[in-house]
């Protein structure tokens, strides 16, 4: 498995999360337990993506701007999680939030797999993909 492919299985658990808890109402222990889900895997996914997949990216110069872009997103997320966490659950602005967290995540996704990808696809040798995957692979495991 190489980088893309370990990062895409990933994409798709956090928009199965979205779709889901989107799709919740009220104070409910579906949604109690989705948010917690969705918020941890956002998290350690990040954390993960930034290691292993910006980090060594951001040095080239075809990369660094749309690394640093990325690692732009995942903050603009984490300010969203912190908003809906200090948000009540039974609260209409609840669920507003949370869909403009969902909104701004498949944004990210859709900008890393559609152009992202493409673009470290010809920085990356197929050693490094595959290197990449296993560390990053490794370190989602390490946190879940």
């Amino acid at each position: 498995m190489n980088i893309f492919e370990a990062i895409r299985n990933d994409h798709d658990i956090q928009r199965d999360l979205c779709d889901r808890l989107t799709s919740t109402s009220g104070n409910s222990s579906d949604r109690k337990q989705l948010w917690k889900a969705l918020k941890e895997e956002l998290e350690i996914h990040a954390d993960a993506e930034e290691r292993h997949f910006y980090s060594p990216l951001i040095h080239n110069d075809m990369m660094q701007e749309h690394a640093r872009h990325g690692i732009a997103e995942h903050h603009e997320m984490d300010e969203l999680i912190e908003k809906i966490d200090d948000t009540d659950m039974d609260s209409p602005a609840w669920l507003t939030y949370a869909k403009q967290l969902c909104e701004k995540v498949e944004h990210h996704l859709e900008d890393e797999e559609h152009t992202f990808f493409q673009l470290a696809g010809k920085v990356l040798s197929e050693n490094q993909k595959t290197d990449l995957a296993t560390a990053y692979q490794d370190a989602m495991k390490e946190r879940r």
